[in-house]
């Protein structure tokens, strides 16, 4: 049975592909060196539960989508609504991010190669999050795919 690694990797490879994600994790994201700079920006991918249902698994997987908030200190270029970070900037890109992985499962290669989404996903965002002011979303991936990997013999 190789149903873990199939539905990893088909994540991983999305994300991946994307210009604006330079680091793919798994695991424990408390165990990702956060400090480094250079991972950034960064798709976390943790696993969750699996429900055994008829001829079919549905697995539970976190993806964060992380990127570190950069302060301008310089008080000429202050904007009252926009202040002087890059947040709304990481929100906007990482959202988009997200959104390109749930279509694909949804509607696109992945849900034509039987990794699907059949539910509305809710993308959570954060802000200085994390000890290097860290922003981004965090959702919940509930991905159906077959299991046909298996034998009952």
């Amino acid at each position: 049975m190789r149903a873990a690694y199939q539905v990893l990797d088909k994540i991983k490879d999305k994300l991946r592909t994307s210009p604006n994600i330079q680091t793919v994790s798994f695991g424990d994201l408390f165990e990702v060196d956060l400090n480094k700079t250079t991972i950034f920006p960064l798709a976390h991918i943790g696993m969750g539960n699996v429900t055994f249902l008829e001829h079919k698994l549905e697995l539970t997987m976190n993806v964060m989508l992380l990127d570190i908030v950069d302060d301008n200190r310089d008080p000429s270029t202050e904007d009252e609504f926009y202040s002087n970070t890059n947040l709304q900037d990481i929100l906007n890109t990482l959202l988009a991010e997200a959104n390109i992985l749930v279509s694909d499962l949804k509607r696109g290669n992945s849900f034509t190669e039987l990794y699907q989404i059949e539910t509305d996903i809710v993308a959570r965002p954060f802000l200085d999050r994390f000890e290097n002011q860290l922003a981004g979303w965090g959702m919940d991936l509930i991905i159906i795919f077959p299991n046909n990997n298996t034998s009952i013999c």
